[in-house]
């Protein structure tokens, strides 16, 4: 069987609706919007991946997982006779509007900024039964992604350092209380601790505008290069790991450093 048509789009909606189907796929059709929770955010991920390898077919690829997953959600709402995939187009064509005032109307803007200060102040009049600022923020979010949220919507009323040396002093002091809770072998002081040194982190690299997922992913793909370059020469020399010492290790991760 095959679908070719010139917007596979218009057609997409009944593939998905035939797997669902009571002769269609037996998985799909035991799907429900919870069981279907993790591979949303699995697709998510994957198309991060892609995107980071600069690939357009496997962006490509990924991106039509992505759009399943949210087809999938939509023919089990249509089943429940809740929504639509058009009801979800619609809806995302009015927000998108509604949220451009400065693109589809007459209301003009001078940088980024200033629309994100905008789309802020018209999220705020669609959604008034909101008691808070943080209302919005999304409670599955990473949690680096979601402290990072969390300090740009309170900096936006004012809530914030005057300079990035402020941000910076903070995060001594929390250092600072760490080690005095590591000395006191109290654990939930020290998970208290580390919490406050974390969220500091994030709050000096949002300053500088850097992304703290960006920023510790980096740091994570750069120690699993230069692990790997001790596991490489450990095989040279002959050597397991196990039995090397942690000198004979730190040995090799400094001539990782230097070569990686």
């Amino acid at each position: 069987m095959e679908f070719k048509v010139k917007r596979p789009l218009y057609v997409f909606e009944e593939i998905v609706s035939m797997l669902r189907d009571e002769k269609g796929c037996p998985w799909d059709r035991k799907q429900t919007h919870q069981t279907l929770r993790p591979y949303l955010i699995e697709e998510a991920y994957e198309a991060l991946d892609a995107i980071d390898s600069g690939d357009p077919e496997h962006i490509k690829e990924e991106l039509g997982d992505v759009l399943l997953q949210v087809y999938l959600h939509a023919q089990i709402a249509r089943e429940q006779n809740q929504f639509t995939i058009d009801d979800v187009a619609q809806c995302i064509v009015d927000k998108i509007i509604l949220r451009h005032p400065h693109v589809f109307g007459d209301d003009t803007v001078t940088d980024a900024d200033h629309v994100v200060e905008r789309w802020e102040q018209i999220k705020k009049r669609e959604k008034p039964h909101r008691t808070s600022l943080l209302d919005g923020v999304p409670k599955n979010l990473p949690a680096l992604l979601k402290a990072y949220r969390v300090q740009q919507k309170v900096s936006r009323v004012g809530f914030d350092w005057e300079r990035i040396e402020d941000a910076a002093g903070k995060l001594d002091e929390e250092i600072v209380e760490l080690k005095h809770a590591l000395a006191s072998t109290d654990r939930k002081n020290i998970v208290d601790e580390a919490g406050d040194i974390l969220f500091s982190i994030v709050n000096l690299l949002r300053f500088m505008k850097i992304n703290p997922e960006d920023a510790l992913l980096t740091a994570i793909e750069k120690f699993i290069v230069r692990f790997q370059h001790i596991e490489k020469r450990a095989v040279e020399m002959k050597k397991n790991l196990e039995d090397m010492t942690i000198d004979e290790m730190e040995i090799l991760w400094q001539e990782s450093k230097r070569s990686v």
